[in-house]
């Protein structure tokens, strides 16, 4: 079995830039750089792949070229507790050409997908009340951008 798993994000040429701004966002940290060397199919010195460390995860960010960009098929799902948390998150991640897609998910400015997720998401829709999490998933369905409280009142059959 193997000891650790690292996604692997195929980038054009601005994986020292996303990883960047990942690890602004999610207070992670950068742990090492690799450089393109002689005979390289990349200018020899400029950066191969980045890996950095978001939520005590290693992700390896690659600069590969146009030829292999992100698809929606797959996505990295965070977690927060708080509203403040997705609202900052959501926006920091759509910041200069990102587009918000639907139910929490998003594109940012390099074509990954990410899913902004409130804690409350997770609880309200495995509630052991049937109606109670129904009510919280058709509130969800009509989300872009995910609010909690909206969920919670939804899940209350308190219209909003």
């Amino acid at each position: 079995m193997p000891t650790t798993i690292t996604p692997f994000l195929w980038f054009d040429d601005q994986a020292e830039e996303a990883a960047a701004l990942y690890t602004s966002i999610f207070n992670g940290r950068i742990l090492r750089e690799h450089r393109w060397g002689p005979g390289a199919p990349f200018p020899q010195g400029s950066i191969m792949s980045v890996t950095f460390e978001l939520a005590g995860g290693t992700y390896e960010a690659f600069n590969g070229g146009p030829d292999h960009p992100f698809t929606d098929a797959f996505s990295i799902s965070v977690t927060v507790d708080t509203q403040d948390e997705v609202d900052d998150a959501w926006d920091r991640l759509l910041e200069g050409g990102g587009r918000p897609v639907a139910c929490g998910w998003l594109c940012d400015k390099f074509g990954l997908s990410w899913q902004i997720v409130p804690k409350d998401l997770g609880e309200l829709l495995s509630d052991p009340d049937p109606e109670r999490a129904s009510r919280a998933m058709q509130a969800m369905l009509q989300m872009v951008k995910i609010d909690a409280a909206a969920l919670r009142a939804a899940a209350d059959g308190v219209a909003s």
